[in-house]
């Protein structure tokens, strides 16, 4: 007896001793679909200081040749840590490789250079289409085992690349961007950086330019913004404990990676950014989204896996992915999936997270063309307060436009015509939504299906939405509801 006692204790001092080393073990046990355990990168024991490669902190020195020394340095030991300690660190981009951790220590802020001639232009996909963009601020592409941790910020000079909406700002802070050199007014009320940008908008599809020749990609260099974090195929990947703010476009774009964790970070740009998600997980598989904040002008955590033919192509659902402990302040979603989701989504987990202040909170969106099927969805334990338009919404008529412009446009779509069903269609089914609370909605929930694929399986449980109107379900099918309650204010 006192042999099979020690045995006993013996394996669970085992078992708890994989739980010590690997924290994040708990959030892949228990969940309703098979998803691997998850660890941090292993980064070797190597580190260099970013000043022993010549670099200065001052805010005015560029410290692009330092950045790249002693990334290479470290990868020609096999990998390691490049330590990046108190400053403000100016610089073009930075290129991560293989087996290196970025470290900012407190007080270390990177910033990326306002020079739209330091970013080559590179092949790439965005907003789900393939095509043409500058080379992001940090960027890796097929790199095992990289991270970014610290307690320092990195910033990417978004203002220098940003369209402006005059709505979304003060008339104070139009009059600044209307005396900047060189900006216009491309149209009433929408104001560019630049004679190049605008260029690169005219006859642009959805942020594709119809640049031909070198000479003319490189004229529109400032249209081509390009997200900020953009890491490309890579596999074991880890940001944790940073400050991303002001990207250029969107802010952390995993793209077609396997293996992430996020965690502990704060994502944020202005509420006036344009394209300016916090975070947008697109084709990745086995990730965790942990214990992080996510202010932004645009969609908050959202889970893409391409556009239309170009998504489908590529064939790479978005799929086994924990969203847990996480915040979202000011944002067109608090949790989002779509629009661009053509490449499929599935096996999501979103639980104990807070939506305070979205336009709205859990927002499902798509249209005709993208095809692409989402399902497996389970979001539990969310809390949400001062919500603009809709607590929760399936829209499958996505024009590009966030609700709030939806509705003050008027938006009506033709939601009684049916269409042929046919790759481009888009199915959304088996989603489950349990234990929501929301305390102040402009609309409850809308359901807006297609006609001809109705939005399917969709559980609705434990639901308590305090809302100025009531919820609308149009096109639906197979719709549980158990203790739904809807409560309108007066």
């Amino acid at each position: 007896m006192k042999k099979l006692f020690l045995t006993i204790v013996a394996a669970l001092a085992v078992s708890l001793s994989v739980q010590a080393d690997n924290p994040y073990k708990k959030f892949t046990e228990n969940l309703p679909f098979t998803m691997p355990e998850i660890s941090a990168p292993e980064i070797p024991d190597h580190q260099v200081k970013l000043t022993d490669f010549g670099a200065i902190g001052d805010g005015v020195t560029l410290n692009t040749e330092a950045f790249a020394k002693a990334i290479d340095a470290l990868s020609k030991k096999g990998g390691g840590k490049l330590i990046v300690p108190q400053g403000v660190w100016h610089t073009g981009p930075i290129v991560l490789k293989s087996n290196i951790e970025l470290h900012l220590r407190a007080g270390a802020v990177i910033l990326f250079a306002a020079d739209e001639s330091l970013y080559p232009i590179i092949e790439t996909s965005f907003e789900g289409l393939d095509t043409r963009r500058l080379q992001s601020p940090i960027y890796a592409k097929g790199a095992t085992n990289i991270a970014i941790t610290g307690k320092g910020v990195i910033d990417g000079n978004g203002q220098y690349w940003r369209p402006v909406k005059k709505g979304k700002v003060t008339e104070a802070h139009w009059k600044e961007l209307l005396a900047i050199p060189g900006s216009q007014e491309m149209k009433p009320g929408y104001w560019v950086p630049s004679a190049g940008y605008a260029r690169g908008e005219q006859g642009a599809n959805m942020n594709v330019p119809n640049a031909q020749t070198e000479e003319e990609w490189n004229a529109i260099k400032r249209f081509l913004r390009p997200v900020m974090i953009s890491f490309v195929q890579c596999k074991n990947v880890m940001l944790k404990g940073v400050i991303f703010q002001n990207s250029p476009a969107w802010n952390l774009h995993p793209l077609m990676c396997e293996n992430v964790i996020i965690d502990q970070v704060l994502v944020r740009n202005p509420s006036y950014a344009q394209n300016g998600d916090a975070l947008d997980l697109e084709s990745c598989k086995n990730a965790l989204i942990v214990n992080s904040r996510f202010d932004a002008g645009d969609d908050g955590i959202c889970i893409k896996s391409g556009k239309d033919a170009d998504g489908r192509r590529r064939g790479r659902p978005c799929e086994n992915v924990v969203v847990d402990g996480c915040t979202v302040f000011a944002g067109h979603g608090g949790f989002v999936v779509g629009s661009e989701m053509s490449g499929g989504v599935r096996n999501i987990l979103v639980e104990n997270c807070q939506f305070l202040g979205t336009d709205v909170g859990l927002r499902f969106k798509s249209t005709r063309g993208r095809g692409g099927i989402v399902e497996n969805i389970y979001i539990n334990k969310v809390s949400m307060t001062d919500i603009k338009t809709d607590a929760i919404t399936f829209n499958m008529y996505y024009g590009g436009k966030s609700v709030a412009e939806m509705l003050a446009d008027g938006d009506n779509p033709d939601n009684t015509t049916k269409m042929p069903v046919t790759e481009e269609t888009p199915i959304f089914r088996n989603i489950d939504i349990k234990n929501v609370i929301c305390n102040g909605a402009g609309r409850a929930m809308e359901f807006n299906g297609l006609p001809e694929m109705p939005i399917n399986g969709i559980t609705l449980q434990d639901v308590n939405i305090l809302a100025k109107k009531d919820a609308v379900f149009t096109n639906c099918e197979h719709i549980k509801k158990k203790n739904v309650n809807i409560t309108i204010q007066k």
